[in-house]
């Protein structure tokens, strides 16, 4: 009861979208630094589409493009260039592809990672699951490789995603955060979604709207200023 002559106020709510975002933006609840403090940081950028004219090919273009302007050093990565098949474990009795080691290197090398997720079906698509799978799948005959996490552990991941959809691919990832976070990933706080990505850019392949290059711009920056923090020197 509230002391006499007082009143109590209510006050509608509404359950928050995808809250379970913010512990992990509280882990990683860093300010922005200046274009200059990421000099010598290392940074893989992906899209988990092979399409030629995947919309999320074109976004991981551009956000190769900033994270360079930042100062990072930037491998563009694109899955087509890997030969990983299908996920199962009789192929992998038989020896784990080595285009399956490849990318197992490549995620080790870089602290930083931008990943640019198309959405199907309200989730990522199959062709990064089974990237991930691949990757995160022990290599028991190999020592370096016996442990799977290793790929993974500790690196900073920032999640960027276009759809021609209202959201965007934002369900896309509320799906892969999870996953990410179980492989001991840090997922930076910071994403940005792209709705109606058919009208998002300009025949040079540009985001056409100043401000969603300046959200994407500001996801990859704290995705490197995470990294420069959180990697052991």
């Amino acid at each position: 009861m509230p002391p006499e002559g007082q009143t109590t106020r209510t006050r509608a709510w509404s359950a928050p979208k995808f809250f379970y975002f913010r512990p992990v933006a509280c882990a990683l609840h860093l300010p922005i630094r200046s274009r200059s403090t990421h000099p010598a940081m290392k940074c893989l950028v992906f899209a988990g589409s092979t399409r030629q004219s995947s919309f999320n090919r074109r976004l991981a273009t551009v956000a190769a493009g900033l994270a360079r302007a930042r100062g990072a050093e930037v491998t563009h990565l694109e899955l087509a260039d890997f030969d990983i098949p299908l996920y199962n474990a009789d192929l992998e009795a038989r020896g784990t592809p080595p285009d399956v080691i490849r990318f197992k290197q490549a995620l080790v090398d870089h602290p930083a990672w931008i990943i640019c997720t198309p959405e199907y079906n309200g989730s990522y698509p199959a062709l990064l699951k089974n990237a991930i799978d691949w990757a995160s799948s022990p290599v028991k005959t190999d020592p370096a490789w016996q442990d799977g996490l290793r790929p993974f552990r500790g690196k900073v991941v920032g999640m960027l995603s276009a759809s021609p959809g209202a959201l965007g691919g934002l369900r896309a990832q509320s799906h892969l955060a999870p996953l990410l976070l179980n492989l001991q990933c840090w997922v930076a706080p910071r994403a940005h979604a792209i709705s109606r990505a058919a009208d998002a850019f300009d025949p040079q392949g540009q985001l056409r709207d100043p401000a969603t290059t300046a959200a994407v711009e500001a996801v990859i920056a704290q995705v490197l200023d995470a990294a420069a923090r959180l990697t052991p020197a």
